[in-house]
């Protein structure tokens, strides 16, 4: 059966050193695989587009089939890629990409000779390896309903909504990258937006892109709304969400569920996700924020991206009901 459902991302080989827990050391990641997992927490398949080198192993590949998620759109290349990517958290949850050395030496943890070298990648600069296009979509993937863009170069998204077009997909959602959400980008925000179903930045990057221009999350909203969209979405963290409908100027706050928080990785790339899983429901975009709410949840709670799938079953759907309560209208 062909997915309904595909994520454009990054597949990682991630090391992980979560706020509590033991570590993950060269595990799967990206925010491919998040964002995937937030959709098949409601959804039975999900069609992945990324890419990865001829070393990716093969196994992980079988257990994302095993979860329900379609790799005919893995692009394996005839080379090498390094997809390695480190993070750290201290015991407050804040987050380090940098100096894996010293953050191992802090846990007085073995330093894994299979990160010797380890380099954070410059989100300013592109990957020509790993920028995804247009022939990386499987035919079959025309057919489906809805497609998630994980964060990646506003060019790249805009290509890639250009050959999706092309099918039967009717529902866009895109999360941009935070190294390019600068004020120099609303120029070019138009030419991505429009048609685009829900633009989904996160409160930093939103400011970001109207530094020094609005102050109001609001007024920034119904700013990107112009440019062609029909829903904002801003994440808030540990705050939950603010909605914006650009047809009916009607705004939302969604407070996140109050889960138990053992490692965030992933947690917005799962709200995503779930958010496409739930709009498509019946095409409601509030509704859509609550199961991503509830996604991003169950992600919090747990390490890697399938963590949400192992769930006690019904969790999901009782947190949504107790969530529809909280949803104020501004």
């Amino acid at each position: 059966m062909d997915p309904q459902f595909l994520v454009f991302g990054q597949l990682t080989r991630e090391y992980l050193l979560p706020p509590m827990g033991p570590p993950r050391l060269d595990a799967a990641g990206g925010s491919l695989l998040y964002a995937a997992a937030g959709i098949r927490v409601w959804e039975s398949n999900a069609g992945l587009v990324g890419r990865v080198g001829n070393g990716y192993p093969g196994e992980w590949l079988d257990e994302f089939a095993s979860r329900g998620l379609d790799t005919r759109g893995i692009r394996m290349l005839a080379k090498e890629l390094d997809l390695r990517e480190f993070l750290a958290y201290t015991d407050s949850f804040e987050a380090s990409r940098i100096n894996p050395v010293s953050h191992f030496a802090r846990r007085e943890m073995t330093f894994p000779k299979s990160l010797l070298g380890y380099q954070p990648p410059d989100e300013r600069k592109s990957d020509r390896d790993r920028t995804l296009s247009v022939t990386d979509i499987p035919n079959d993937y025309l057919d489906a309903r809805a497609a998630h863009l994980c964060p990646m170069e506003l060019v790249t998204q805009t290509q890639l909504i250009a050959g999706l077009k092309r099918g039967t997909v009717s529902t866009f959602t895109l999360e941009p990258a935070a190294a390019t959400m600068t004020p120099t980008a609303r120029r070019e925000l138009p030419a991505l937006l429009n048609g685009v179903t829900a633009f989904l930045p996160s409160q930093e990057d939103l400011r970001s892109l109207f530094w020094g221009a609005k102050h109001d999350v609001w007024q920034m909203a119904e700013a990107v709304s112009l440019y062609g969209c029909e829903y904002v979405v801003i994440k808030c963290g540990k705050r939950g969400q603010l909605l914006y409908d650009s047809n009916t100027k009607r705004k939302w706050e969604i407070p996140a569920y109050p889960a138990r928080v053992a490692d965030p990785t992933g947690a917005g790339d799962a709200f995503c996700g779930g958010f496409l899983a739930g709009y498509c429901r019946n095409y409601d975009p509030l509704e859509g924020v609550l199961y991503g709410n509830v996604s991003a949840s169950l992600k919090l709670e747990g390490s890697g991206a399938f963590y949400p799938l192992d769930v006690l079953p019904g969790l999901a759907e009782a947190r949504l009901n107790a969530l529809k309560d909280m949803v104020r209208q501004v």
